[in-house]
């Protein structure tokens, strides 16, 4: 079957027309703030409108319905889309002049990674700032998530949409409309987004800044409108608020969902929730105990703070920082690069392998050793005592091995333009993971400005392959994809 190119066209032009909303938004802060981006946003609106309206309405008459191969074109190519346009203010203001830096931060941003070039972040206009949070929380739950939430459905396409976007390996379904299921997660992650925003006002916060935070916050995304990122406020309560809003968005937001609305027993019956509230214990009492006995003079309370935060951020790929932990003892920096490789909940808008993954490969690989001492007993993986598929562990297991092969590869790769062995893995780990600082050149207090262009362009397209769960991009590169 042929792909149909002039629906994949008039698909996109809907995005466009979808980003142009924003833009607009984004334009209405920068008139608000009276600074030189107004500008910027007009020309970027203007740009990103008639293009949009050239591709919808050159291809009107194409076939509503998607198949799975145009689902797949389209959620790859979308992302790329987005970020190409998305970049074009910080080039128009002249708050990133390279187009390469500005793709890359944008890339970072809608991909909710948190990798960023920015030494200035301070000295930005505030339309900027916005739109630079804007396009995490746009990318938390899913640009094609809120496509779906808000405009005309797609028939049969809406549902490959979502399936190649949702991240985890089984997005559960609210309702049985995925239109309706977008919704509703939507609609949740508004909720979370506007509570934390009230709350960190509360704690005297700015309000542009409280709901910048909430944006990335929710997003899993961590740009911060501060070069010192979360460390700019000392405020234990505006921390350990932060610290429970990322500690939500690392949740299934079907679990939230059913939380919210008074099934309160489902969330710990659970059993991906209590393996990721136990991680999150485990870590934290393991890095505070350690900062305890090593870097005692701060206080126990500072120093479970400071361990708490940075566990949950880094476990839900997050990003923020409130510590410099490359300048711990090296056996408690090691948990926290442990951590960039479990994620936080599948359906979550956290990056990451995710721990239903995780937890799923680990006990299939128990049973293997049992099944070796009893070979004729049937011993089905469990998980929330339902038995497994054969199906989806051959999945996961695929998963995770591709998983090391993309990054063990990348490794060799960026090699050739990154020096220090700590700074490459670090890179390839927080770009593939989602996660946004690593280590070395690139720790909590440093950024990704002084890396070569090409490394640059590398690790946005490792962003993307993180965001969409490698398949997805993947896929597109097989002969078989394009074959009739």
């Amino acid at each position: 079957m042929v792909i149909n190119w002039k629906l994949i066209i008039n698909t996109i032009g809907r995005f466009l027309l979808f980003e142009t909303i924003f833009l607009l938004i984004s334009l209405v802060v920068a008139i608000g703030y009276g600074e030189h981006d107004v500008y910027a946003f007009l020309w970027t609106a203007i740009i990103t409108l008639v293009l949009g309206l050239i591709s919808y309405y050159s291809t009107k008459n194409s076939n509503i319905n998607l198949g799975k191969r145009e689902g797949y074109v389209v959620v790859s190519i979308a992302w790329v889309i987005f970020s190409f346009f998305g970049c074009l203010p910080y080039l128009f203001s002249g708050a990133i002049p390279s187009f390469t830096d500005a793709f890359f931060e944008t890339m970072s941003g809608f991909t909710t990674t948190g990798s960023s070039i920015l030494n200035n972040i301070e000295e930005l206009p505030h339309g900027i700032l916005f739109w630079r949070s804007l396009t995490q929380w746009l990318g938390g739950m899913g640009i094609i998530v809120l496509f779906l939430a808000v405009l005309p459905r797609l028939g049969v396409g809406g549902r490959e949409l979502f399936i190649a976007e949702v991240p985890g390996p089984s997005p559960d379904k609210l309702k049985p409309s995925i239109k309706a299921t977008a919704r509703r997660l939507w609609g949740l992650y508004l909720g979370f987004t506007v509570a934390e925003a009230t709350l960190l006002t509360i704690g005297g916060m700015e309000i542009f800044d409280a709901v910048n935070h909430s944006l990335t916050t929710l997003a899993t995304g961590g740009y911060s409108t501060k070069q010192a990122s979360i460390g700019a406020y000392p405020s234990p309560f505006i921390q350990y608020v932060i610290t429970l809003f990322m500690f939500i968005a690392g949740v299934n937001f079907t679990l939230s969902y059913a939380t919210v609305t008074g099934k309160v027993k489902k969330l710990w019956k659970d059993e991906e929730f209590r393996w990721y509230l136990g991680i999150t214990v485990l870590f934290t009492m393991l890095v505070a105990f350690g900062l305890t006995f090593t870097i005692g003079v701060n206080g126990f309370e500072q120093n479970f703070r400071d361990s708490l935060f940075t566990v949950v951020s880094i476990l839900t790929t997050t990003g923020y920082a409130t510590a410099d932990y490359i300048l711990w003892a090296p056996h408690i920096a090691l948990l926290v690069f442990v951590l960039m490789f479990f994620g936080g909940s599948g359906g979550s808008t956290s990056g990451g392998v995710k721990i239903v993954r995780v937890v799923l490969l680990i006990k299939n690989s128990y049973y293997e050793i049992v099944r070796l001492l009893h070979p004729n007993a049937v011993i089905p993986v469990r998980f929330n005592k339902q038995s497994v598929k054969n199906s989806t562990i051959d999945n996961i297991m695929a998963f995770v091995i591709l998983y090391a092969i993309v990054f063990v590869v990348s490794i060799v790769i960026l090699s050739f333009w990154m020096s220090g062995l700590d700074s490459t893995l670090s890179a390839v780990a927080t770009s593939l993971g989602n996660i946004g600082p690593g280590f070395g050149h690139i720790g909590p207090t440093e950024n990704f400005s002084n890396l070569a262009d090409g490394a640059k362009w590398f690790l946005s397209f490792l962003m993307l392959l993180g965001r969409l769960e490698l398949f997805t991009v993947l896929v597109l590169f097989t002969p078989a994809f394009w074959k009739r």
